[in-house]
């Protein structure tokens, strides 16, 4: 069931409401009394993630492109 929460409350106490979605709550957020987003834990299905490659850890001069093609 979700909870309804308001954007200022949201704003105001986000670590508060990033915890309790990392718990499996989700909550619907109101701003002037009209809902504008809801936030909910991302779905455990490894089909919405894709990997991805951290470009800051790359040494100065580059990388072969075998080994980044190797990475994806």
């Amino acid at each position: 069931m979700e909870k309804i929460i308001g954007l200022k409350d949201l704003r105001e106490n986000t670590d508060k409401y990033i915890e309790r979605v990392k718990k499996g709550e989700r909550f619907v957020v109101l701003k002037r009394s009209k809902p504008v987003f809801t936030i909910m834990p991302p779905e455990e299905s490894d089909e919405l993630w894709e990997p991805v490659i951290d470009f800051t850890k790359i040494k100065r001069g580059g990388v072969p492109i075998t080994d980044i093609l190797t990475r994806l």
